[in-house]
Parts: C-alpha cells; structure tokens; sequence
C-alpha cells in the first residue's frame, strides 16, 4: 500500500492490489495532560477533531474552555490547529495561536487544561467516489471524491445537514446534490437566502402570514417551509440568520411544524434541513451571536466543500466544464496560457471566480486587457475590499495572495532550490514546503533539491 512512512501526514490516498483507491484518515489520540481531566483520553479517527466543552470530540469539563475551543484539520500536509475565537485562547509553547501547523507530540494549553496531541500509525480507510462528476459537481480530486461519496452517505439518512465552505465553493451544488441522491428527490428543492431579509419580514419568509397579519397583509402566503414541504429546505448563509429568529427556526426545526404569522393554528411540515455558511459559526457560539443549540440541532452531519486552491488539479476538468456551457458557437479559443496561469492563480473567490474568468477570456476580443488580473488591484496595489466576508477570511485573502507572490518570485530567483529559498526567506525548509502545499504552488525544479521531502500524495 503506498502509505507515507513518517507521522506527518494526517491523510492520503493509497490503493490495494486489485482494489479501489481509499481515503485514508490518521488515527490520532489526545491525552490529558493536566487540568480537571487529566487522565483522559480519547483516539480519533476523523480529519477534523474538535475539543471543547460541548459538543466536541474532545469534552472537557474546564469552565475556563469555550463551548467550542480549538480544532486539529489533518491535512495531507500535516495537522492544522485553528483557535475557534474561544475566550481564553489556544497556547503552544507559551504562544497564542490562531491558526499554524503544528507537530506530532505537540502538548496544546486551554485554559486550565493541557493536552497532548498524538498521531497514531493505524488509519481509517473510507471510500472514494469512483467517478469525476457528481450531480453537477465536477473534480477528480481525492478531496472532492471523498466529498461526493460523504454526500451519497448522508442523503440516504434524512438528518440536517451543515455545509460549509468560502464564498463560491458550490455549497449550494452540495445541496441540490444531498437532495437528489435522497428519498426526497421527487420533492421540492426550496432556497432562502438567509442574508436576504430581516426581523419581521424574514419570519413572514421562513413562516409566511395570515391575512391581517401586518399592514398590508391582504391574503394568505405560505412560507418556505410549507413550500417545501415533501422535500428539501436550504438555508443558505445560515451564519447571517437574525438573533431574533434563531430560536424560533430552532423549534420548527425540532418539530417540523410552523405556525404562520397572524395564524392560530400550527401547520405540519415534512422537509429536510440542509444549512449553509461561510462564516465561522463556532466562533459565532463564543461570541454569543449563533445559538448553540441551534448550531448543533443543524450540524448534525456535516461537509465540506473545499476552496479551488486545495484541489488545483481539478482546474483543467474545470475550465473545459464552463467552456463546454459558456463558450457561444464561433467564439473564439482561450489564450494558449490560460490554462497554465489558471493552475498558478490562488482563486480567492474559488470555483465562482474561475468560471467568470474563464467567461471574460472567451468574450474579450482580440488584444483586450489580460485576463490575468480577475481581481484588479486598486491605486494601493492590494486586491479590492470585500466585506461580505468576516475580517479574518478578508485579510487571510489577501496575506495568502502575497504569500503566493512572494514564494513564486524567490522559486524564481533561485531556480526551484528549496534550501536557498529557505535560507533567503529566513525560514526552515519544512516551513517552506508546507506553505507551497498549502497555496499550492508547484514545482518541477523542486524535484532535484536534496534534504527533506514533504509527505507523498
């Protein structure tokens, strides 16, 4: 089997003689190590571990530990450790840490709490799709094939469901998809875009009203939930759901039944919830702006749809896609370097990004401005402000495109050699290796630079 032979790899892809390729998730065991548990441990075999006091892989009883504290992504580069926004914040080594890898061994402190992280040899094995396209999902990728088979999965239960995922990852493909591989595909498929409206008039959305029920309601108007009743419910950016109205979609939520504004009588209503956002939603909980019953009763499984810089190698699948529904009869080719700039590119608006790119290069003629540039650069040279998304994922945005910048000019200056890289950049090469992982830049030269080797793929 071709399994990387050192412990910094949290996950692989690796095959039998005669059988189909697996995804293979690191088991890994957390140790208590001191605090009011200490003693405790627990083995995990999944690729996102959470510890915390409710909810968590990982429960701990310290007061001081956030509902939802911290949480250890094992990657095919090794394992990532993400504060969730917890009140009294995550250590290692005495250093506050938001979001870096971290390696095996490492002993983390939370509140009065430490814990020890500890990779394991063995592995779960979970299957992989063994097609490239799922219902309009479309990527060939081990991460994008475990998340169709995870989607087949779970439509067969009829559970909530919780995507997550960046701005134009295709969450709601994710959705559409759990819907028709589930026992509710002949139903409806109902959208609500839970940013869209406000108080009142985003309960008269999820409830509707009875004649008489505000100013100006002069007849009866179902809501999306009766509308969907038989099928499928999405709540899309579930993370911008009013306060105000988290408990009472809650309660519909626990006993599919409405009652509609001005109404007096409740309404039974048969429909799967499947919730969506790009927010961090526990650090919602911490931060008492998303309930945490609500958060639990909707994450009852969960996925998540990866950004385009995790699975470059789909872009070329990718780009034929949208050329094959965008590109109008005579319309004339993509640039010949199109293709390989779009490999380069860190796509910060993911898949919905490369498809307007791909729509601007086949509508521009001849001699037009590049198509190298989707984001264009204000009179400061850093990338226009979005802040339709939290200031974290805003300035991780634009760190992680300076990040590919500046890794792409010294591969550049010194010929692919990942130790002079290191040395000029005045980090360790380990270091370097997993930050090209990470933005996925590649290499070739890199193939002939002595020393350590990142884990296999």
């Amino acid at each position: 089997m071709d399994e990387p032979i050192d412990a910094g790899s949290g996950t692989w892809v690796a095959s039998r003689r005669g059988a189909a390729e697996a995804f293979h998730v690191r088991k890994c065991r957390l140790e208590v190590v001191s605090g009011p548990d200490a003693g405790l441990a627990k083995v995990c075999g999944s690729d996102l571990i959470v510890i915390g006091r409710t909810g968590a892989d990982l429960a701990l009883s310290d007061r001081k530990v956030s509902a939802l504290h911290a949480e250890i992504r094992l990657e095919p580069e090794g394992y990532r450790l993400r504060d969730l926004g917890s009140t009294n914040g995550t250590y290692v080594w005495g250093i506050r840490v938001l979001d870096a890898f971290i390696t095996p061994g490492t002993t983390l402190a939370m509140g009065d709490s430490a814990v020890r992280f500890v990779p394991l040899p063995e592995s779960v094995e979970l299957p992989l799709w063994g097609e490239t396209r799922f219902c309009g999902l479309v990527g060939g990728s081990a991460v994008m094939r475990r998340l169709y088979q995870a989607i087949d999965d779970a439509a067969r239960s009829g559970s909530t469901v919780l995507v997550t995922g960046e701005t134009g990852t295709g969450k709601e493909l994710v959705a559409e998809a759990l819907h028709r591989r589930s026992a509710r595909a002949s139903g409806p498929f109902v959208v609500l875009d839970c940013g869209a409206a406000h108080g009142e008039l985003f309960e008269d959305h999820l409830f509707g009203h009875d004649p008489g029920a505000f100013t100006g309601a002069v007849r009866a108007r179902a809501g999306v939930f009766e509308a969907a009743h038989g099928g499928t419910l999405f709540l899309d950016e579930i993370g911008d759901l009013p306060l105000e109205v988290q408990p009472k979609l809650l309660r519909a939520v626990e006993t599919r039944r409405i009652q509609r504004l001005g109404g007096a009588r409740p309404i039974e209503c048969d429909v799967r919830i499947v919730a969506a956002t790009h927010r961090d939603l526990a650090a919602g909980m911490n931060r008492q702006a998303f309930r945490a019953d609500l958060y639990f009763r909707l994450a009852v499984a969960r996925l998540h749809a990866p950004p385009l810089r995790e699975r470059r190698e789909d872009v070329p699948g990718l780009v034929a896609h949208f050329l094959d529904e965008l590109a109008p009869v005579g319309a004339h080719p993509l640039p010949p370097e199109f293709l390989e700039w779009a490999r380069s590119y860190a796509w910060p608006g993911n898949v919905r990004e490369l498809r307007n790119a791909v729509e601007r290069a086949i509508a521009a003629p001849r001699g037009a401005p590049s198509f190298e540039d989707p984001a264009p650069a204000g009179a400061t040279g850093l990338p226009d402000v979005d802040t339709t998304v939290p200031f974290k994922e805003a300035k991780r945005r634009v760190v992680d495109e300076f990040d590919r910048r500046y890794m792409t000019a010294l591969l550049e200056q010194h010929g692919g050699n990942i130790s002079e890289v290191a040395r000029a950049a005045g980090v360790d090469r380990m270091s370097v290796y997993k930050l090209l992982a990470r933005l996925g830049i590649r290499d070739e030269r890199r193939d002939g630079d002595a020393g350590a080797r990142g884990p296999r793929r």
